[in-house]
C-alpha cells in the first residue's frame, strides 16, 4: 500500500502552498525596488507622455499625414471603420476573423506543445527527438516557411492558423520544458520518500512547479501569434486586422494602418492582462520565493 495516499497528498500540497503565500514580501521590494503601484503609475505617465509628443508632432505640422496622422485623423478613421467598414467588411468583423485565428492556433498550440515540452523535460527519449526540431525552426521567420505552408494546406483557413500555430509552438514548448527543469530535485525526491509513483510525482509536484513558467510561455506565444497575423492574412484573405492593414498600405491609408495596429496592440494588451490576473490567481506565490 502506497504510503502516498490522497490524505498525505492534500496535507503536503497545502502545506507547500501556504509557506509560498506567506513569504513576506516580493524579493524586489525587500531591496527598495518600486512596487506594483509604482510601476502602474510609470506606465501611465509614459502612455500620456507619448501621447502629448503624436499631439504635438502631428499638430504642430512638424510630421507630414502622410508619414504619421494625427490622433484625431485615427480617431476618425476608427468610427468610420467601425460604423461604415472597410474593404465590404466592419471593424467588428475583421476583429473576429483574427481572434479565430490566432485564438484557434493558440488552443491547438496549447494542446499539443505543452505536452511535448513537458516530455521533453522529464524524458531523455522525447527531448532527444522534439529538442533538434523544435531548436531549428524556432529561429525562422515566419515568412520564410509560408510558401511551403501555402503549398501544403492551400490558400483556406488551414494554412492561416498553420503558420500562427507553428509561430507559437515552440515558444510553448521551451516554457514548458523550462518550468519541468526548474523544479527543485529535493522536492522530487520527498515525494518518491513518501511513496509516491512517477505519475503522482509528475502531476503533483512537477506540474505545479512548472505553471509559472508554462503561463509565462503562453503571454510569449501569443504575443508570437499577433505579430505572425499579418503574416499569415497575407494568403488570399478577405477580412481581418492584417489583412486591412496590408490593403490600406496599399493605398497609403496611414491613417487606417496606424488604427489597425493600435486594435492589434489592444487586443495583444487585454488577453496579456488577464493572463496577468490568471497567474495571481494560479501561482500566487510567483516572485514572492
Amino acid at each position: 500500500m502506497s504510503l502516498f495516499d490522497e490524505k498525505q497528498r492534500r496535507a503536503v500540497m497545502r502545506t507547500f502552498n501556504e509557506l509560498r503565500r506567506a513569504a513576506p514580501a516580493k524579493p524586489g521590494e525587500q531591496y527598495g525596488a518600486p512596487g506594483n503601484g509604482s510601476s502602474v503609475t510609470l506606465s501611465l505617465v509614459t502612455i500620456v507622455a507619448l501621447f502629448a509628443l503624436w499631439c504635438a508632432a502631428t499638430n504642430g505640422g512638424w510630421v507630414k499625414p502622410l508619414f504619421l496622422p494625427s490622433p484625431q485623423a485615427v480617431w476618425m478613421q476608427l468610427v468610420d471603420v467601425s460604423q461604415e467598414g472597410f474593404a465590404d467588411q466592419t471593424l467588428l468583423a475583421h476583429i473576429g476573423w483574427s481572434a479565430l485565428r490566432v485564438f484557434g492556433a493558440f488552443v491547438l498550440a496549447v494542446l499539443t506543445a505543452i505536452p511535448v515540452g513537458i516530455m521533453m523535460g522529464v524524458n531523455r527519449v522525447a527531448r532527444g527527438i522534439f529538442d533538434p526540431l523544435v531548436e531549428f525552426y524556432r529561429p525562422l521567420p515566419p515568412l520564410a516557411y509560408l510558401p511551403l505552408v501555402v503549398i501544403w494546406m492551400g490558400i483556406g483557413e488551414g494554412s492561416k492558423i498553420l503558420l500562427i500555430y507553428l509561430a507559437m509552438f515552440a515558444p510553448l514548448a521551451l516554457s514548458a520544458r523550462a518550468g519541468v527543469k526548474s523544479v527543485a530535485i529535493e522536492q522530487i525526491h520527498a515525494a518518491y520518500s513518501m511513496g509516491a509513483s512517477r505519475g503522482q510525482v509528475l502531476r503533483d509536484v512537477i506540474m505545479p512547479a512548472a505553471l509559472p513558467e508554462v503561463l509565462t510561455g503562453m503571454r510569449i506565444a501569443i504575443g508570437f501569434g499577433w505579430t505572425t497575423l499579418v503574416a499569415a492574412e497575407m494568403v488570399a484573405a478577405t477580412a481581418g486586422l492584417g489583412f486591412m492593414v496590408l490593403t490600406a498600405s496599399k493605398f497609403m491609408a496611414t491613417d487606417v494602418v496606424i488604427m489597425g495596429i493600435l486594435v492589434i496592440g489592444a487586443m495583444a494588451l487585454l488577453f496579456d492582462l488577464g493572463m496577468r490576473w490568471l497567474e495571481r490567481k494560479l501561482v500566487p506565490w510567483k516572485g514572492k520565493v
